[in-house]
């Protein structure tokens, strides 16, 4: 997606956003989960910058790994019940495809049936 259309799409869904709405969990964890990922890298860079020494910080680097994981979940949760809301507000695979920036409606299809497969084996232990 080009960066124009990019901050098109941003604006145009903050203008949706209202502070009462009750929010989705995956994404405020998504919210938070990054904000500590910056202030973590932030603080590295600051540290290097004073010629300092990461060791002090490998904990936290491990820590801030560590959250990757739930991160792609909580991203493949979202994904996912934003293709059932275009598909709820009648969009076609085509239509899908652009957005999402493949080539073809197929492999928009394929990508959400691999990510409804991915969600099924986690929820079910298997991955």
């Amino acid at each position: 997606m080009a960066e124009d259309s990019l901050e098109v799409a941003r604006r145009r869904l903050a203008a949706l956003t209202d502070d009462s709405a009750a929010e989705c969990a995956p994404a405020r964890r998504l919210e938070k989960d990054a904000a500590l990922l910056g202030r973590l890298l932030t603080a590295a860079a600051s540290r290097r910058q004073d010629g300092g020494q990461c060791e002090e910080l490998a904990d936290e680097v491990a820590a801030g790994l560590n959250l990757f994981d739930q991160m792609r979940l909580a991203l493949d949760q979202l994904e996912t019940r934003v293709v059932v809301e275009a598909r709820r507000c009648e969009m076609d695979w085509k239509q899908i495809s652009q957005h999402q920036g493949f080539n073809s409606s197929q492999a928009a299809s394929q990508r959400y049936q691999r990510l409804t497969t991915r969600l099924e084996e986690i929820r079910q232990g298997i991955r």
